[in-house]
């Protein structure tokens, strides 16, 4: 009896099409392009999420930057000053004190100064 891999075959292609769902032209519902589209958006997202947490540390430390030399010092000696000090803040959390609460990001700048 010939065997004509239908239920499985069709089962892995509408995973596929599933995926490439809201893909432009050929590539959301014509297999073998939807098949190569996703296959290389799903090598982008898992890139991306490694990017992800490198472009909000960049951010955070512009942040912490702009916020310290309005406190007259530098991103630079104001994370050093904070390692002496032993004060264990990391740089999500400064960045949002930078932003929120200004006040309180002054007295850190001042107890890493000390």
């Amino acid at each position: 009896m010939r065997v004509k891999k239908g239920f499985k075959a069709r089962r892995r292609r509408n995973r596929v099409l599933k995926l490439a769902k809201g893909f432009r032209g050929r590539r959301n519902n014509c297999y073998r392009r939807a098949n190569q589209a996703v296959e290389r958006a799903l090598d982008y997202s898992t890139r991306d999420r490694r990017q992800k947490r490198r472009d909000f540390r960049a951010l955070w430390i512009v942040r912490i930057n702009a916020a310290a030399r309005q406190n007259g010092t530098t991103y630079s000696k104001l994370v050093a000053g904070l390692k002496q000090a032993g004060v264990a803040l990391d740089r999500k959390i400064l960045a949002e004190l930078a932003l929120a609460f200004p006040g309180d990001f002054a007295a850190v700048v001042k107890s890493a100064r000390a």
